[in-house]
């Protein structure tokens, strides 16, 4: 047989080489065979970001990514949503001028979400998992999404890799378990998630119910005042409940009733019915962009905090959940976010994770709910607004007009105006890069943290360690590099794991 065009062939013209796995190359390409030179890294400007929308292996392996599940969410299946109101609690004028936070005692409506990441939409909440913690408020400007986590820091620091990331911690494609040895497998590529694994395999891992938890943007966000002025910021919701969270033990216990996968749901729902609403206290860290250059970590970096005794919390306002969903599916399966929603006075910065989530989550929606996911009532702003957006699946508007371009000189719409900056004034130069960060500082943070550890907290940490280290499919190579991470982290815990790995009898 002849091959044409790389393609081997049959009997009439039968194509031999269906994808397979038997055919695969021993070095990464895109869809289209060409080779990725790198796998790692999004291609930015400079090595900090922003992230180009050149970059087609990026987008290519999100929007691929976004499509793996239907209908549920890819991650954030398990939810539970509710509403209620924002109040403005202190001035922050010299910070935005964004129009909701204007004034001391504004009010803003908004939808919240609170979720489990990695299982099922049926899976129990006592699960050890990251929850994410996201509000939709209703400005008079249009939507604010804020999209977080109830863990102030992440796993990666590149959109890349957060495909990559998923799978390991979702259950196996073989045997549907989610299984320890695979997350460290793929961790032990990422030093710096040494920090993250510190709150979710230490206590902070299963909190006991959504009230009782804190809620973090991540990623570093910017405030604009009109002037231009451009504040770093990270996003604290405070819970006035206080944080209460489940041992192993506890958790198990909690998941063996007859309502074991909604136990948090049901907190949620019941503490309202009964009026007992839940409240969160908003407070933002700021840091002068001009600092950045003097930390030994990166601001911009997800798998960094920044350490409050340097950037103390400043009180912003108060949220308080004070109704329940109308209609489950309508006000929680149907509710979407993105995280580069928001009103003006607001702004992403170069975090190249956040760059990457801004383009991720809109076109994980428009396949989950359609095209038109954002006129759905639980999405759609509560201000007037206009755009050409509108034909698609399941198109809900009402338009009447002949002219659906712009400009025309038959339909006089203009330019919105805005009181001051609506994108960054900061000066981007640097050549085409795809590259770490340069101040990665892997071990610091992770450190700290385990040295702050009461006694109990680290034979409970290391209790969880020790489980993953244990399964059968670990090996000795990979248990190896996680005990010099430790080690890295703090010298006489990495020297008190490596021990008790030996008393186990485990290879390293």
């Amino acid at each position: 047989m002849v091959a044409t065009n790389g393609m081997a062939s049959g009997k009439q013209g039968e194509l031999m080489e269906r994808p397979s796995s038997a055919n695969d190359s021993k070095a990464w390409t895109d869809n289209q065979g060409h080779p990725v030179e790198s796998n790692n890294h999004s291609m930015t400007v400079g090595n900090r970001g922003p992230v180009l929308l050149e970059d087609y292996h990026l987008l290519e392996k999100l929007s691929q990514f976004h499509r793996e599940r239907i209908p549920e969410r890819v991650v954030h299946a398990r939810g539970m949503a509710a509403k209620g109101v924002f109040e403005v609690t202190h001035d922050v004028s010299d910070l935005t001028y964004a129009d909701f936070l204007s004034e001391v005692g504004k009010q803003t409506e908004l939808s919240v979400r609170f979720s489990t990441v990695v299982h099922e939409r049926g899976s129990p909440e006592s699960m050890r998992d990251v929850r994410g913690f996201s509000v939709k408020m209703y400005t008079n400007e249009g939507n604010w999404d804020f999209v977080g986590n109830d863990i102030p820091v992440f796993f990666i620091r590149d959109g890349i890799k957060f495909v990559d990331l998923v799978h390991s911690l979702k259950p196996s494609p073989k045997k549907h378990v989610q299984e320890g040895w695979r997350v460290l497998d793929f961790l032990s590529h990422h030093p710096e998630s040494c920090h993250i694994l510190t709150w979710l395999l230490g206590d902070e891992g299963i909190p006991a119910d959504y009230r009782h938890m804190n809620g973090f943007g991540v990623h570093t966000f910017k405030l604009v005042t009109q002037e231009g002025k451009e504040t770093y910021i990270k996003w604290h919701w405070i819970s006035k409940q206080g944080e209460k969270y489940m041992t192993n033990e506890e958790a198990d216990a909690k998941g063996s009733g007859p309502k074991k996968p909604v136990t948090a749901t049901l907190d949620l729902y019941e503490a309202i019915e009964e009026g007992d609403y839940p409240q969160w206290d908003l407070y933002v860290q700021t840091m002068d962009p001009a600092q950045e250059d003097s930390l030994d970590f990166d601001p911009l970096d997800s798998t960094k905090t920044w350490p409050e005794d340097q950037f103390p919390l400043r009180p912003v306002g108060k949220m308080t959940l004070n109704q329940n969903v109308d209609n489950w599916f309508n006000d929680n399966e149907m509710l979407a976010f993105n995280p580069g929603v928001a009103p003006p006075g607001l702004l992403p910065s170069d975090d190249k994770l956040l760059q990457s989530r801004i383009m991720s989550y809109s076109d994980a929606q428009r396949y989950r709910l359609g095209a038109n996911y954002l006129t759905l009532p639980i999405n759609r702003p509560r201000t007037k607004y206009h755009d050409n957006h509108y034909d698609g699946a399941m198109n809900m508007v009402h338009r009447t007009e002949e002219v659906d371009y712009f400009p025309s000189r038959n339909n006089q719409m203009v330019d919105g105006a805005t009181r001051g900056p609506v994108y960054s004034g900061a000066k981007l130069e640097g050549r085409r890069a795809e590259e770490m960060l340069k101040k990665e500082n892997n071990f610091k943070q992770a450190g700290d943290r385990i040295r702050a550890f009461t006694p109990d907290q680290k034979e409970r940490f290391t209790e969880n360690i020790m489980m993953w280290f244990s399964e059968p499919k670990t090996t000795p190579e990979v248990r190896n590099i996680w005990l010099g991470y430790w080690a890295e982290c703090d010298a006489a815990f990495g020297a008190e794991l490596k021990a008790k790995t030996q008393e186990a009898g485990l290879k390293a």
